[in-house]
């Protein structure tokens, strides 16, 4: 590996190494502006010159590849004095927006103008201004302050796969746009605002909000699907107002997807803030014990085959474990966390996590798609199979209707029977599968939530066997979840027991008048006008379709005001922390339950969330476990059985209307309607 002097000191770094990654190995501080890890080497800025001896004029440090032997100064005089003169420049047309700005207190120019500005400007001349531009109802644009460094046109075309952005002109005269004007439409637009060093691209929701130093800071857990993207709940009062990412390498690098981070709004809209109980028809406002005793009444007068419970998709593991003691203190075993129909079985884990974990994706070298759509379903899953794209050596297959993708997939068909040709080996592709170092198969939450669902996964189990996807130092079969609840759900049994009752048996019970009551955790992704005339329980945070139809609604949190655990797609057991208070008279949704459980005379043996995580220890040691993947033992599951000859459907309709909170959302709202996509558009990368 070269060595190289840097500032007396000799570092050893690996071959392709830039200056600035070494100086940032060995703990220097290089200023910058244009330069991202994570991002194609552009060298504009030159905020990053050092002096290299031997070297006739300072060099950039972000592109200058190591070299052995190499001389480096990164504070001379020399150094210093290109450093003021760069700064001098970028502030040349930099307009002075900082009290107004929200990059204020954030602003990478800021605080380099701080050690390399002077305290006046030399320059007469007018500022340049750049006309407004819209694009689109999250990213605001003030390209009045950019200083080109072109980062958002990268992270654009590299890493979301969607070239909106780019430069016009030269020089002055240069303007970064979206050549006609448009609206972003990625995904993962919101990142180019972390991503800008200045006040050029802040959000649109959040203007003039509030400012950094304001905010109280805390980390959590995204929850609006099932990746488990890290994050950081800024809140003020009694309001999260953002949302921002926080690294995690093993799970979403830094990156968030625009629903996750923009979903903020829909927190404060639509909130059940108190108890309801239907009378003549109307919900009309009652008291914590008036809700619980009646509640309470009709779950004890019930028989246990006739209660049944289910459970939504952003439901903390805690409430759910305590709802399910409710129901079999009851003696009822008519259970489901899976609100989409899926026939994942609880037995067995490596059925319905991605085992390979979201990391192992950089490994793959062929992935097959099934029934999934992860550009909609996992936005930051995408971006890791086109980051593998990137790299090369990489091939991508695909059972499903056409989606618009960001990386070359080969379309091999719409339905099952695909699948049935691949494992019959009447297929091309099986070799493509057969050739592979580490074969990996991706199958879509939506691809077993249809009647046929366990005969698909036998068929996609036998498959991965059959391709070698699965082995002692590999398993590449992976089940990509959407509910951030779900895979919590399955770990805790939350699925019918003997006799009991799945999602479809529970609904067709309800509106046969066999199920009299049921009772909802944040369950609201199913036609709520088969529950016909059972009576209702609804316990959840917004005033959506089951509240609506509820004949009680108990007020519980969302995930920003509660403490609680979830375990992503992969099977990483996560934590969730309290940022602010749940609103009104609203409760935690697992105080909830003891409380019920008090009011039917079965008290559950925890009265503090220590106590109900070490008895959920006790019972489930795997939730121990906290930001580890632990390794699941291989089985077949399934079951062999006819397959339906009607294609695969993916789940999501509108990708920014998915949960209770997006629904709520007036910026998602606004999404849905200005960034629809064209049906008719078949611009994607398939091959």
């Amino acid at each position: 590996m070269p060595k190289l002097t840097i500032n007396g000191t000799e570092v050893e770094v690996p071959p392709g190494y830039t200056i600035l990654q070494a100086c940032n190995q060995a703990g220097i501080e290089v200023p910058h502006f244009c330069f991202h890890q994570r991002l194609a080497i552009a060298g504009n800025c030159r905020m990053c010159l050092v002096e290299q001896e031997k070297a006739p004029k300072p060099v950039a440090s972000c592109a200058m590849p190591v070299a052995d032997g190499m001389v480096v100064h990164t504070n001379s005089p020399l150094a210093q004095k290109a450093r003021k003169g760069v700064m001098e420049f970028l502030l040349i047309n930099h307009p002075l927006d900082c009290p107004i700005c929200d990059q204020g207190g954030e602003c990478d120019l800021q605080d380099e103008a701080m050690a390399y500005g002077k305290d006046r400007g030399r320059y007469q001349e007018a500022k340049r201004a750049v006309r407004a531009k819209d694009f689109g109802p999250l990213v605001k644009a003030t390209m009045t302050r950019c200083i080109h460094c072109t980062r958002c046109i990268r992270f654009a075309a590299d890493v979301a796969g969607v070239p909106d952005l780019g430069g016009t002109g030269r020089g002055e005269n240069m303007e970064v746009g979206t050549y006609v004007e448009k609206a972003l439409t990625s995904e993962l637009s919101g990142n180019m605002i972390d991503l800008c060093p200045v006040g050029a691209l802040t959000s649109k929701p959040y203007a003039f909000e509030a400012r950094a130093w304001e905010l109280r800071k805390t980390e959590s857990i995204d929850v609006v699907d099932a990746v488990g993207t890290n994050i950081r709940l800024d809140a003020r009062g009694q309001a999260v107002l953002r949302i921002l990412p926080r690294v995690n390498e093993d799970v979403n690098e830094e990156w968030l997807s625009d629903k996750g981070r923009f979903v903020v709004d829909g927190l404060l809209k639509r909130r059940l803030d108190r108890p309801y109980i239907r009378r003549n028809g109307k919900l009309v406002e009652a008291s914590w014990p008036e809700a619980l005793t009646i509640a309470a009444e009709r779950l004890g007068k019930a028989s246990a085959d006739r209660i049944a419970a289910i459970a939504g998709d952003l439901c903390d593991v805690e409430s759910m474990l305590a709802l399910k003691e409710v129901m079999t203190s009851l003696g009822s075993t008519n259970l489901d966390c899976r609100q989409d129909g899926a026939k994942t079985p609880a037995a067995v884990r490596s059925s319905y996590i991605f085992n390979s974990a979201i990391a192992g994706i950089d490994k793959a070298d062929v992935v097959l798609l099934i029934g999934t759509n992860p550009r909609q379903e996992a936005p930051v899953i995408n971006a890791r199979l086109r980051k593998r794209y990137l790299k090369g050596g990489f091939k991508a297959g695909q059972i499903g209707p056409f989606f618009d993708s960001t990386f070359p997939v080969t379309a091999l068909g719409e339905g099952p029977a695909v699948l049935q040709a691949l494992v019959e080996g009447n297929h091309a592709w099986l070799d493509v599968l057969k050739s592979a170092q580490n074969p990996m198969i991706i199958m879509g939450s939506g691809a077993v939530a249809r009647a046929d669902g366990l005969a698909i996964l036998d068929l996609a189990c036998r498959l991965a066997d059959a391709v070698g996807a699965v082995r002692e130092d590999w398993n590449g079969f992976n089940v990509l979840q959407r509910a951030a609840s779900r895979v919590g759900g399955l770990d805790i049994g939350f699925v019918p027991g003997p006799g009991g009752r799945d999602l479809d048996g529970i609904l067709d019970g309800a509106s046969k008048g066999e199920v009299e009551v049921v009772y909802l955790l944040g369950a609201d992704e199913f036609d709520v006008s088969r529950l016909g005339n059972a009576f209702v329980i609804y316990q959840g945070h917004h005033g959506d379709a089951g509240a609506g139809r509820a004949d009680i609604v108990l007020p519980g949190a969302a995930y920003t005001e509660k403490n609680g655990t979830y375990v992503n797609t992969e099977g990483r057991v996560q934590l969730g922390r309290l940022a602010v208070y749940p609103p009104g008279e609203a409760k935690e949704d697992w105080r909830v339950l003891r409380a019920l459980s008090e009011h039917l005379g079965r008290a559950l043996p925890y009265d503090s969330l220590p106590q109900l995580r070490q008895h959920m220890l006790s019972l489930f040691p795997l939730f121990a476990q906290v930001d580890d993947v632990v390794a699941t033992a291989w089985q077949d599951f399934g079951v062999q059985g006819p397959v339906s000859g009607a294609d695969f459907a993916y789940p999501i309709d509108t990708y920014y209307m998915t949960d209770p909170i997006s629904r709520a959302s007036p910026t998602m709202a606004e999404c849905a309607v200005s960034l629809a996509p064209n049906p008719l558009s078949k611009t994607g990368t398939h091959g």
